[in-house]
């Protein structure tokens, strides 16, 4: 089986065939996916992200899940192990930060227990829901603490694999789209 860090670098090589527009183009059917899944529909607080230039595009679902009434949480990276976690109410609430990504400003959210779905990317996933993240860990040490949450894993379909090799603090998602 091939290594997290090998499987790595080849998703890295398979997304640099892509530009730009051509990776935002190929996330708008997943993201209708996702705003059609029957958890997202129900949900009230969801954990999104503010994706990267190579990251499944959510910029757009995440405007729109906020202009329909639910609270939208994005995280924030706050040093080289924990990230935490800010409510998101418009644009206005985005800065630059760690790794040059957007990051939210708002309000601090601590009642990790009220997200209902935390939508994750990934740089790979399997059909086990295995993920496997940047290397970081930042996800799989916070989510533990969102103990009712929904996990829906988010990638393009290059990035779906048979397998994918796990360790015992990675988590597994409850669906990938």
């Amino acid at each position: 089986m091939i290594d997290k860090r090998s499987l790595r670098k080849q998703i890295r090589e398979l997304k640099q065939q892509f530009t730009g527009a051509q990776l935002i183009e190929k996330s708008r059917p997943i993201m209708s996916r996702l705003l059609a899944h029957p958890a997202v529909a129900k949900a009230e607080t969801i954990l999104m992200y503010y994706s990267l230039p190579d990251e499944v595009c959510t910029h757009e679902a995440v405007c729109r899940l906020c202009e329909s009434g639910k609270t939208v949480l994005l995280p924030r990276v706050i040093d080289g192990e924990n990230m935490e976690i800010r409510i998101y109410s418009k644009p206005a609430d985005l800065a630059p930060g760690h790794y040059d990504i957007m990051e939210p400003t708002g309000t601090l959210f601590t009642d990790y227990a009220a997200i209902d779905v935390a939508v994750i990317p990934g740089m790979a996933f399997d059909t086990e829901g295995h993920r496997l993240g940047r290397g970081k860990g930042y996800y799989d040490r916070f989510l533990p603490k969102a103990t009712h949450a929904y996990k829906i894993g988010v990638c393009f379909d290059f990035q779906k694999q048979d397998s994918i090799p796990t360790d015992t603090y990675d988590i597994t998602m409850d669906c990938v789209i």
